[in-house]
């Protein structure tokens, strides 16, 4: 199965809560009452309040002076409003990061328990070394013994090298080691992974900001991306997550994992809207493969079930 077909399978449920409505407005006249069933299908989807009143407020001008029962005017309003939307969410790739950013550059992963950090971090490190860049991760979750050891046998697995203290370390020092190893072995791009804290946490939010000061510390402009990688299914709640992640430690750009199966797709959107931020990388499965750059437009061909342009 492919990648496009692997996305387009994930995103599913989103798919099928909002084409009900969708569909129904198809070769109709609409009524407010039609347009008030597809704003609340959006809600539901999870595109937000904001995207869905924008979606509804747009169809409604388009709709203007026409024959409303045109399909036209209402799907290619939304797809062409979806991606109005997604457009601050495009951003560079990571290759494209590193080969204009400095040497070594560093990218700080943070994110709450249980959303896939470690695994994600590992697939990009394995992506780059394809690539032919030298990547080294840095096992600065020091609070799980299981994370340390879940990083080296990735790491042993894909040929990279990783900087580990013990258990319950600092996780600034393993990161200060991990900017100074990098310098010393050349690598291109250092991978530091952080503990999983819960957004509510204060003090363990301030451990973070620790980490980033530190990491500043070692290496002036450091670190230059810090990548939040959020859990799709959690809907909303991701975006709550992104927030106060941002206001910690300066997010500047998003992972998204877990769209395989998900009814939470469309909260890829809510949160471009909100926070225009650029999303990395999406995840549609538990393959190395399957973790890839954001496109938009096929996002939201797939989240539509329409065909790729």
């Amino acid at each position: 199965m492919g990648w496009m077909q692997r996305l387009s399978e994930g995103l599913t449920k989103t798919r099928s809560a909002m084409r009900g409505s969708l569909d129904r407005l198809l070769g109709r006249a609409v009524d407010p009452a039609l347009l008030e069933e597809f704003e609340g299908a959006l809600i539901s989807s999870d595109l937000g309040v904001p995207v869905a009143e924008r979606v509804i407020t747009q169809l409604k001008e388009a709709l203007k002076g026409t024959d409303a029962s045109q399909a036209a005017h209402v799907q290619d309003t939304l797809r062409n409003t979806l991606l109005e939307v997604l457009a601050p969410a495009s951003g560079p790739t990571f290759e494209e990061l590193i080969a204009r950013g400095p040497k070594p550059f560093v990218v700080l992963v943070v994110g709450v328990n249980g959303v896939g950090k470690t695994t994600s971090m590992a697939k990009l490190a394995q992506r780059l070394a394809q690539g032919k860049h030298v990547p080294l991760l840095v096992a600065a979750d020091t609070f799980r013994a299981a994370a340390i050891e879940q990083l080296q046998v990735w790491a042993d697995r894909i040929g990279v090298e990783v900087i580990r203290h013990r258990h319950g370390a600092d996780p600034a020092a393993v990161a200060y080691d991990g900017i100074a190893a990098a310098k010393a072995r050349q690598a291109d791009v250092v991978l530091i992974d952080t503990a999983g804290r819960l957004h509510t946490k204060s003090n363990l939010m301030e451990e973070l900001r620790k980490v980033t000061r530190v990491v500043g510390q070692a290496l002036p402009g450091a670190p230059h991306e810090v990548l939040l990688v959020l859990d799709a299914t959690v809907g909303q709640n991701a975006l709550a997550q992104a927030r106060q992640f941002r206001e910690v430690v300066g997010v500047t750009g998003l992972a998204l994992t877990k769209l395989d199966g998900t009814a939470k797709g469309g909260i890829v959107v809510a949160i471009a809207e909100e926070l225009k931020l650029p999303v990395r990388l999406i995840g549609v499965g538990e393959g190395v493969e399957d973790l890839q750059d954001f496109q938009p437009r096929a996002f939201v061909n797939a989240l539509l079930g329409l065909s790729a342009d």
